[in-house]
């Protein structure tokens, strides 16, 4: 049913328990996880106010190289086969495009991305994602049940 399962990172705990599902469905149905972090090109409209700087980006690119490096190693050290990727893109553009270029067969993804004013002006990534998507999205909640009625 699934042979690829694509489980974005923005590299924080709170997508854990979107890894933890991918990682299960990956088990039960002996399919490839691909990690993949997206370094936001837009970068919040700060490229607009003049303070994009190469070193900004970089500093993503390695935090995005250490968020998908984490569930490479925790994949394959349960026996999984992980493909990982760090592109620059707009964050729902890049695994949207990365979801067609392999073929991927699911998303896995966490509810919960921006917040406050940031959310509202940019609106979050798994909601362009899931309403964009052409393939099959799993949303699962970030945190526990009880913060999740708050």
């Amino acid at each position: 049913m699934y042979d690829d399962i694509l489980v974005p990172t923005d590299g924080s705990e709170e997508v854990e328990t979107a890894i933890e599902h991918a990682f299960e469905l990956a088990e039960t149905y002996d399919a490839t996880v691909h990690a993949l972090y997206v370094v936001d090109d837009s970068r919040g409209g700060a490229g607009l106010m003049g303070t994009e700087t190469e070193s900004a980006v970089s500093e993503l690119r390695t935090i995005g190289e250490q968020a998908v490096g984490t569930i490479t190693t925790r994949g394959e050290e349960t026996g999984l086969t992980v493909q990982a990727e760090v592109r620059t893109d707009l964050p729902h553009e890049g695994i949207l495009d990365y979801a067609e270029e392999h073929d991927i067969d699911l998303l896995v993804m966490s509810s919960r991305g921006r917040s406050g004013v940031s959310r509202f002006v940019f609106g979050s990534v798994t909601e362009r994602v899931v309403r964009l998507s052409e393939r099959p999205v799993l949303v699962v909640s970030r945190g526990t049940p009880d913060e999740n009625r708050r």
